[in-house]
């Protein structure tokens, strides 16, 4: 039988009912780690000899690639390319498959939650609670307050029309933006400039930059309006850390989230710890709803590239 490795963290973990059609197609399925995301030294011990990939947010080197004599397809189960050598892929002849998509409505809400639970400061209140202080802090209303989206594809417009329901504005910015996404009078396309200095909360929702060069940098924070919130699900290459945490030590950012590291678990938890941050383990597509769309997308990408 012809293999099939599977990694993202959940499905190993927890396995999922639509693994039945790779087997009902005639493949073996190659689990890595249970529950934990695989190393290089992982991949290049369970890839070689596989036929298929079905692969989470792991880095994928060009020495795994190499070494994976017989590789025809990697399949995401999300929409998120920038943890693969493309080149490599290119060169071998490995196709790259998405669900673009699947996991939109699941980081949507968690980036949603994230803004209420920071302009609310809920963890601090909870955390006192639970050890018997009752101290509080002042919150703030998202109300005709200005969320700024710095990238507005699937994910961005999802998160767009559930702020909108809430009453906020919402600007956007997107090198190439889709002028037919018009939802609300409360909406509209800005430049990258002005969303900085217009926005009450900001909300990054695009891939990583190919160079690995943030988008959120201390110039740009500096351009933002003093106590503004920023919320992270995106990427974690796409924020300066220490000007985030230097603009939170000066009160400059009010809160900050984050659901993306650039190791997972964090090797450094500086800024988690930070009293005006949030941080959640990588959620935003862990919904029941978004890892069935992205597993059973991920696994008929992977049967119809192999026929």
């Amino acid at each position: 039988m012809k293999k099939v490795l599977i990694s993202p963290r959940s499905l190993t973990k927890e396995g999922h009912p639509s693994f039945i059609k790779l087997k009902e197609a005639g493949y073996e399925i190659v689990l890595t780690t249970p529950g934990k995301q695989p190393s290089e030294e992982e991949l290049l011990d369970k890839l070689p000899g596989c036929i298929g990939y079905l692969a989470g947010v792991e880095r994928i080197s060009k020495k795994v690639l190499e070494a994976a004599k017989g590789l025809k397809v990697i399949s995401r189960n999300g929409s998120g390319i920038d943890n693969i050598d493309l080149e490599t892929c290119e060169k071998l002849g490995i196709t790259i498959r998405t669900t673009e998509g699947a996991n939109a409505k699941g980081v949507a809400e968690l980036t949603i939650a994230l803004i209420l639970a920071l302009v609310r400061w809920i963890p601090f209140h909870d955390y006192g609670m639970k050890n018997e202080k009752w101290e509080r802090k002042k919150g703030m209303e998202i109300e005709k307050k200005t969320l700024g989206l710095i990238g507005c594809g699937l994910i961005g417009k999802e998160t767009a029309v559930r702020a909108l329901g809430l009453g906020m504005r919402v600007i956007a910015f997107r090198r190439n933006p889709d002028r037919s996404f018009a939802p609300s009078d409360m909406f509209s396309w800005v430049p990258f400039e002005e969303l900085l200095e217009r926005s009450d909360v900001v909300s990054l929702h695009r891939p990583a930059n190919p160079d690995g060069e943030p988008i959120i940098t201390k110039d740009g924070i500096v351009k933002m309006k003093r106590g503004v919130y920023i919320i992270n699900t995106s990427r974690a290459s796409l924020i300066e850390e220490k000007a985030v945490l230097d603009a939170l030590e000066d009160g400059h950012i009010a809160g900050f989230a984050t659901d993306v590291y650039a190791v997972e678990p964090p090797e450094e938890y500086r800024l988690v710890k930070h009293e005006r941050v949030i941080a959640t383990p990588h959620l935003g597509g862990f919904t029941s709803e978004s890892v069935d769309r992205a597993t059973v997308g991920a696994i008929e990408n992977i049967i119809a590239t192999l026929k």
